[in-house]
């Protein structure tokens, strides 16, 4: 899976930050729900626009732009 079709960047929608196939939620979000405690099952129930795939793709994003700032700061 490549979160890159996906997770969208806008800058006029949630202030530019990356979020779920144009829609209003944020890969913030869903990574705060996971880290909340909450399964991908009581998260697709509470938001049924959301897929597994979504979910995936936001950990996905995740794990790269930890990757890349790793990157960058040995790079420094």
């Amino acid at each position: 899976m490549n979160y890159r079709s996906i997770i969208t960047i806008e800058p006029d929608k949630r202030g530019g930050k990356p979020c779920i196939r144009r829609m209003r939620i944020t890969v913030y979000d869903v990574l705060g729900w996971l880290a909340s405690g909450m399964s991908h099952a009581e998260i697709l129930d509470d938001f049924p626009e959301l897929t597994e795939q979504d979910i995936r793709a936001c950990l996905e994003f995740a794990a790269d732009r930890e990757h890349r700032l790793m990157a960058f700061v040995g790079a420094a």
